[in-house]
């Protein structure tokens, strides 16, 4: 089961006079994980490298930021991939020190940066969740508010048309049941839509 974090997380090690900032954090995809890098870049002008890399939307991406190629990006991914991380951008800001580290030193410096920010993280399983439409007679509006809040599932949108229609969302292993048990109390008189 994929997790993701509750909030972001910080670190910093001292490695060899270079100084890596390492930090852990929850973003919605690769558009928002760039502006996150972009701010980093803008707030340490002097750092030498902001290496990241991103598990989001069931996609990954590593960049080395000028590091040789593979020591900063590739191993920050695979430590998010061993945590199973999802939706979670990891970055390290590098000042260096002015002492090389070789490909082995740098490929540690950049492990060891994210690893240390995992380590007291929260991590909470990340729950599909499954969009829901239907639409009910006038009658059972209140039915189906009082079914879709009993299972703690998000209401998008209500439009009342000809019926009251409902788009909402809720974890995907509860779906099936909850369209069995709404069927039943409503009597067959839910229809169920496509997007």
């Amino acid at each position: 089961m994929p997790f993701t974090l509750t909030a972001a997380r910080h670190s910093e090690l001292i490695i060899k006079k270079s100084r890596f900032i390492g930090c852990v954090q929850p973003v919605a995809d690769r558009a928002a994980a760039q502006g996150v890098v972009d701010a980093l870049r803008r707030e340490h002008p002097a750092a030498a490298h902001v290496c990241w890399a991103l598990m989001a939307g069931g996609q990954s991406a590593a960049n080395d930021d000028g590091e040789p190629g593979g020591t900063a990006g590739r191993p920050m991914l695979e430590v998010l991939r061993h945590h199973d991380l999802e939706g979670v951008l990891a970055t390290v800001v590098r000042y260096f020190g002015g002492v090389k580290l070789g490909a082995g030193g740098l490929v540690r410096a950049y492990t060891d940066s994210i690893a240390q920010t995992l380590i007291d993280a929260s991590l909470v399983p990340l729950v599909r969740q499954r969009t829901l439409h239907c639409a009910v007679p006038y009658a059972l509006e209140g039915l189906m508010r009082r079914e879709i809040a009993a299972v703690g599932a998000t209401l998008d949108r209500v439009r009342h048309e000809s019926m009251v229609h409902f788009d909402f969302s809720l974890p995907a292993p509860a779906a099936d049941a909850f369209i069995a048990r709404v069927g039943d109390a409503a009597q067959g008189r839910v229809a169920w839509l496509q997007a």
